[in-house]
């Protein structure tokens, strides 16, 4: 069963990569990368439990802070490059 869980994690993580490289735009991509970050995470927790390893699980709530502050950070620098070639254009 577990193993199942885990195919179709990975399943899902293929198709959130295929649309980090071909949305079609920024926001889709970013989007994109978050759901994969955050399928790691899930990944990451269904290994722990099967290798009955508790460890790994703190190991995925890190990932999952990194991942959440990365994606943040990344839609911060978006948002003030728009706003930064919108002032630009004016002048």
């Amino acid at each position: 069963m577990y193993i199942v869980v885990s195919i179709a994690i990975l399943i899902t993580m293929v198709l959130a990569l295929v649309r980090a490289l071909l949305g079609p735009s920024v926001y889709d991509r970013v989007l994109a990368v978050n759901v994969f970050g955050t399928k790691t995470v899930l990944l990451l927790a269904v290994i722990a439990f099967l290798y009955g390893r508790p460890d790994f699980l703190d190991l995925a709530l890190a990932y999952a802070l990194i991942n959440m502050v990365g994606i943040l950070a990344v839609l911060e620098f978006f948002q003030n490059r728009s706003r930064f070639s919108e002032s630009s254009d004016s002048d």
